[in-house]
């Protein structure tokens, strides 16, 4: 095992510690030696700072696995820049080589982290992670018109970090919902660039699904990245297949499943049950990551890895629970929610707190105007309608170059184009 496979949570914020030796990064040294010939191959200007910013390892690391290139004929040295560092070009024995690997494996970037190092740190960000207040979630939810006991089972949701299952009609703020509460978890992250696993490489940053956060986080690993606490939505397009590893031949690494990306944070499974798979098998696949807050996944060799479950796990569904689960997932889940539609008095709340929002006039009788509309038309009221037809008003004044306001005339024009009535 090697150093850095169990980073010790004695760190409060649990930073990645600097690997001091090539041993210190948990990967083999050929592997290394690898990445960063294909570092070099792919700059014009290589140095030894360049390949080491490329690869985010320390200049000695660095510099080690470079003169072992140069000793075995991959690369030359081209010049001196500065006190044992040097300017590096590849010979033809190198490209060769490179061919090779690319063939295998496109991968060029950050050097991973071991499996064994990416449990340890997530085990320790785990045991040092804030507790969530209950002023930090009434803020969360300060934007939605909730009943005391909603807001008292979302809180302790925040807190246990318990699954949470919310069942109710569409338009009622099941994803707002679980938006909100995944807003009221504080503190960052850190996450890998990449694993390795048996010499194959998994990518785990992605940057349409995680934030760096700026500013100096203190000498630690660079291999790793800060980012915000990631959430990760997900809907109609789930499968059983996107839950595990995506391996693209093309470039011979790996994808991190989107649970994997989400851990840290919080994963929405939205409009359950309207996947293109049966329901309970989606359910069966959550079920070992559920009880044991690990999940498996498989390499393309056959292999299977076991991989840290850490995260705020909702799933959001406006269809009949009963045709969707049993009683035995649902004893699994920590807990239920129910959203309702609201009453007229509930709907009168949302409409002025978004109205308020926005800074735009408006007064009661507007509200009574609307309430009459969905009466005369016998329509079921959505807790996102009164933000969707003021925004509709705000169309209007915007496209008519008017200050922004809500009126009977707009209120009618924009219930108009919402329902199509």
């Amino acid at each position: 095992m090697k150093s850095t496979d169990l980073i010790p949570p004695r760190v409060a914020n649990a930073v990645p510690p600097v690997p001091e030796s090539v041993e210190d990064t948990g990967l083999d040294f050929g592997f290394l030696a690898d990445l960063a010939l294909k570092a070099v191959s792919s700059d014009a200007n290589c140095t030894t700072e360049r390949v080491g910013d490329q690869l985010r390892l320390p200049l000695p690391i660095t510099d080690t696995v470079l003169l072992h290139l140069y000793r075995e004929k991959y690369i030359e040295i081209r010049g001196a820049e500065g006190y044992g560092r040097h300017r590096y070009g590849m010979l033809d024995r190198g490209w060769e080589r490179v061919h090779r690997l690319l063939d295998g494996c496109g991968y060029i970037g950050p050097a991973p982290v071991s499996l064994g190092a990416y449990t340890s740190m997530s085990a320790a960000q785990e045991a040092a992670r804030p507790s969530v207040a209950p002023e930090a979630v009434r803020a969360a939810m300060s934007d939605l018109v909730l009943p005391k006991r909603t807001l008292e089972t979302l809180g302790l949701v925040a807190s246990s970090r318990r699954s949470l299952f919310i069942m109710g009609p569409p338009g009622s703020g099941k994803t707002t919902i679980a938006k909100s509460l995944h807003a009221a978890q504080g503190g960052d992250y850190w996450i890998p660039y990449a694993l390795e696993v048996d010499g194959q490489v998994i990518k785990v940053f992605d940057a349409h699904n995680h934030e760096p956060i700026g500013g100096d986080p203190g000498r630690h690993d660079r291999r790793w990245i800060r980012i915000k606490r990631p959430l990760v939505i997900v809907g109609g397009e789930l499968t059983i297949e996107t839950m595990d590893l995506v391996h693209s031949p093309t470039v011979g690494f790996y994808e991190a499943s989107f649970q994997m990306k989400a851990n840290g944070g919080t994963l929405v499974i939205d409009d359950f049950g309207r996947q293109r798979v049966d329901p309970r098998d989606l359910l069966n696949r959550w079920i070992i990551p559920l009880e044991g807050r690990v999940d498996y996944l498989t390499l393309h060799t056959g292999k299977k890895i076991q991989v840290p479950f850490e995260q705020l796990l909702i799933f959001a569904t406006n269809l009949d629970v009963a045709d969707l689960v049993d009683d035995a997932f649902m004893r699994r889940m920590g807990y239920r929610l129910r959203t309702e539609s609201p009453s007229p008095e509930t709907y009168e709340l949302i409409f002025r707190a978004y109205a308020d929002r926005w800074g735009v006039p408006h007064d009661r009788e507007l509200v009574k105007l609307v309430l009459g509309w969905y009466a005369r038309e016998q329509r079921r009221m959505s807790s996102c309608e009164p933000r969707d037809l003021i925004e509709r008003c705000l169309d209007i004044c915007r496209y008519e170059n008017r200050p922004p306001t809500v009126t009977a005339e707009l209120l009618e024009v924009a219930w108009l184009n919402y329902f199509c009535t």
